[in-house]
């Protein structure tokens, strides 16, 4: 029938993410919506599996509004979970697969899901917690099939592929993402489709993201910042690519047999593709943007990665609790090498179209350029609030300013340059030491891979500056030496007081180095909140 089409767009209301994933598989259904090793799934067949797990959950008694979780590492099933709360109405809980069991039973049960998804690695730590989960009724398998849960595929091939007959509110809350535990127990913050989608469009402009673009989805999926990305792909009609497990070398190849456009990083996957072996002879020339965030890139890896991949990276800086859009600092402006804009690079840009930012002190006064304070911000895409958690709301969000716990400060031309996390400042003999500083130092020595500086108990400093190090396979150093480099550059104060040596550092499933974990063997008899 003519005009049908027009009719049938018009079915779900704009704003919301049922919109999107139907509006696609009318208008582009042909086109790849996920690759998954060796599977492609195009628009049509995502909504068709997405509509079939709405029908399948329907009759488990899992009604719009309801809370469903998912425990597993990216793959292709995770997208259709996730597809299933856009179109279903329900509220997502996506929990990070490395958690021990305790941390799990925790979320399962803060989190109010009656529906958990499991992946095959997770069954374990998900059965040593299933009788101290009451209210989860449904254990749905993904990937493989387990004796002892619904298997999502079973489900699939089930319902039928029809539109389910749910009604989404652009203020239906979607998802909840927990923060990630670094400093402390597990908050969840809540967003809404309409919160969701302000960000989405956000980082579409950022990153100049059009239909024919093709993702390379390492960032984990329950992660803001990959989640993020995978709703920007998703949202103009483009492609991701998902990738299990990060491997450096694999992922170089994945951009040179996929065409990719766009990558989403943090540090620390850029530092692994830079030591791969002969890492210049992928082609990667099918990249448009190499995004990256999460934590502070020391410019000295910003460099390197320059000179390999070419002025391709662009940086967003943002949290959990911020959507994440708060300031992005765009691939034009990190063409400033060995200018006197170079100083540039070592910022997160400046503040995102539709995101207000300041920084205070300690009394909520602003503060000059220069000087330093806690970063705060204002959107429309900030959480909503913390999951049955209004004390930790009322503190975080005050006046309608999400207070960040970061530490920065601008300059004359609103660039906003990130000290540190206030929990990671170093107090030593009354003198404030922010941790990057010291970092961005011992990566000029050719022989360090990663590090991080923490502060640990010192009878008469109190606190004392300590670098944790690993260096590159080969490679020597001492820790004499590294004190030395950091005697040449900074204050004596400011330079570490001991050297430790370890293979690899701690990391969380997005790639953050867990600072917490480092300093937990020096502080942990001491009384001292770490």
């Amino acid at each position: 029938m003519p005009g049908k089409i027009l009719q049938e767009l018009s079915r779900y209301k704009i704003g919301t993410f049922a919109y999107i994933v139907h509006r696609h598989a009318l208008l582009r259904p042909d086109r790849e919506a996920y690759v998954y090793g060796k599977k492609r799934l195009t628009y049509a067949r995502f909504n068709a599996e997405v509509n079939r797990l709405v029908h399948a959950l329907q009759e488990l008694g899992v009604n719009k509004g309801d809370a469903i979780g998912i425990i597993a590492w990216n793959c292709l099933d995770y997208a259709i979970v996730y597809g299933a709360a856009m179109k279903g109405g329900y509220l997502l809980s996506r929990f990070n697969p490395r958690l021990g069991a305790e941390e799990v039973n925790y979320l399962v049960n803060y989190s109010e899901v009656n529906t958990l998804f499991v992946g095959p690695e997770l069954v374990p730590v998900i059965e040593s917690v299933r009788s101290r989960t009451p209210g989860v009724k449904n254990f749905i398998s993904v990937e493989a099939k387990n004796p002892h849960m619904i298997h999502l595929e079973d489900l699939l091939a089930s319902y039928p592929g029809e539109e389910p007959d749910v009604t989404v509110e652009e203020d239906d809350p979607f998802f909840i993402i927990y923060t990630s535990g670094t400093t402390g127990v597990p908050r969840g913050a809540v967003y809404s489709h309409r919160e969701a989608w302000d960000d989405t469009r956000t980082y579409i402009i950022n990153l100049g993201i059009q239909p024919d673009d093709r993702h390379i989805q390492v960032s984990p999926m329950f992660h803001i910042a990959g989640d993020t990305i995978l709703r920007s792909i998703l949202y103009v009609g483009g492609c991701n690519i998902i990738v299990k497990i990060f491997d450096p070398a694999a992922a170089l190849q994945l951009i040179q047999d996929e065409k990719a456009t766009h990558m989403s990083i943090v540090p620390t996957h850029l530092i692994a593709m830079l030591a791969v072996p002969d890492v210049k002879k992928y082609d990667v020339s099918s990249l448009k943007y190499i995004w990256y965030g999460g934590s502070p890139m020391p410019l000295e890896v910003v460099r390197r990665g320059l000179e390999t991949f070419g002025a391709v990276f662009g940086q967003g800086y943002g949290q959990s609790e911020s959507g994440p859009a708060i300031c992005h600092l765009p691939k034009e402006e990190h063409e400033v090498l060995g200018t006197p804009h170079e100083v540039r690079l070592t910022s997160v840009g400046q503040p995102d179209i539709g995101v207000q930012v300041r920084i205070v002190d300690d009394a909520g006064q602003d503060v000059k350029p220069g000087e330093m304070g806690e970063i705060i911000t204002r959107s429309k895409h900030n959480m909503q609030e913390y999951w049955k958690k209004p004390d930790d709301t009322g503190s975080t969000i005050v006046d309608g300013w999400l207070h960040t716990g970061d530490i920065g400060c601008y300059d004359e031309d609103g660039y906003v340059y990130i000290k540190d996390r206030k929990k990671d400042m170093i107090i030593t003999g009354g003198e404030n030491v922010f941790p990057r500083e010291i970092e961005e130092v011992l990566y000029r020595h050719p022989g360090v891979h990663e590090v991080a500086v923490i502060g640990i108990p010192d009878p008469y400093w109190v606190e004392k500056v300590h670098a944790v190090v690993s260096l590159k396979k080969g490679a020597a150093a001492t820790a004499e030496e590294l004190i030395t480099l950091c005697k040449k550059n900074l204050a004596g104060y400011k330079s570490p007081k001991s050297v430790e040596f370890m293979d690899t550092l701690p990391k969380n499933a997005a790639g953050k180095i867990m600072k917490r974990e480092l300093r937990q063997k020096y502080w942990a008899d001491l009384g001292r909140s770490i």
